[in-house]
């Protein structure tokens, strides 16, 4: 049977590789395209915040989670 935790743990890391696939794309395209070259550090950077913030709500949900559990 699947629980919660297997669905959460599966969302993480299909998030996790998401963001590596996206982030090597944008480098990769970024080499190519020199008149495109700001739209795609741009994607790159927001790539980067977007998992930035994916793990801190991973990570305050397990301290919420631990501390009232």
């Amino acid at each position: 049977m699947i629980t919660i935790d297997d669905i959460s743990m599966f969302v993480i890391g299909f998030i996790r590789l998401g963001a590596v696939f996206r982030f090597i794309y944008c480098m990769v395209r970024l080499e190519g395209a020199a008149e495109e070259q700001t739209q795609y550090q741009k994607r790159a950077k927001n790539t980067v915040v977007f998992y930035v913030l994916a793990e801190s709500v991973w990570q305050i949900k397990e301290v919420v989670l631990r501390y009232y559990g």
